[in-house]
């Protein structure tokens, strides 16, 4: 978290069947991500930016609010929230439960 928004770890499923969250999920290296799966490919960004509106969508916050920081070949993905941290607490840990 920082003062100007708020960043998730995340685990990524392309290809899936439907888009949604899962909630949390603790990978092997034990840090726990929020398990996310989307329709798209993982092929030229198409994942990334499906999971970006997925978010955005779930958070009720503009699409260019949400973006993918860092895994973008990678499941594993830090994703970061623009916004005031304090109003972003409730609806992330909403999306987690």
């Amino acid at each position: 978290m920082s003062e100007n928004g708020v960043e998730l770890a995340i685990r990524l499923t392309p290809s899936a069947s439907l888009d949604g969250i899962d909630g949390p999920v603790e990978d092997a290296a034990g840090m726990v991500r929020l398990k996310v799966r989307v329709r798209a490919v993982a092929e030229k960004n198409k994942a990334n930016r499906a999971l970006e509106k997925l978010i955005a969508k779930q958070l009720k916050i503009g699409k260019t609010a949400v973006r993918v920081i860092s895994g973008e070949t990678s499941r594993s993905k830090t994703v970061r929230v623009d916004g005031d941290p304090a109003q972003l607490v409730e609806p992330i840990k909403a999306l987690a439960s």
